[in-house]
């Protein structure tokens, strides 16, 4: 179960770092209190999930989640570039997170 809210804390993250861009700075209202619910449950949750999970390994895939998912974010509706060395650098996040999971208790 830490394993699923860790997971949904990092969707979260996406949610508010999208919505953060949306906000134009703080100066748009709805975008601005999007991200500051959605900052507060991500944290919340990355908060139970660390009950039980390992300092490192939740911080670090909580992080990474957010950002693999920015970065698709960025790309699939911002129109950002996806150019090689970009995908590479997602590649090597991912391999990280995996590393990380495998390495961990819980």
């Amino acid at each position: 179960m830490p394993w699923i809210i860790l997971f949904a804390a990092g969707l979260l993250e996406i949610v508010w770092a999208f919505s953060m861009k949306q906000s134009a700075g703080f100066s748009r209202l709805t975008p601005t209190l999007i991200t500051l619910v959605a900052m507060g449950a991500s944290f919340g949750l990355l908060a139970i999930a660390m009950r039980t999970l390992p300092l490192g390994a939740a911080y670090t895939i909580w992080t990474g989640i957010g950002a693999v998912g920015a970065f698709f974010v960025g790309v699939l509706v911002l129109g950002e570039s996806a150019s090689a060395l970009r995908i590479l650098a997602l590649i090597l996040i991912v391999a990280g997170l995996v590393l990380m999971k495998l390495s961990s208790e819980g």
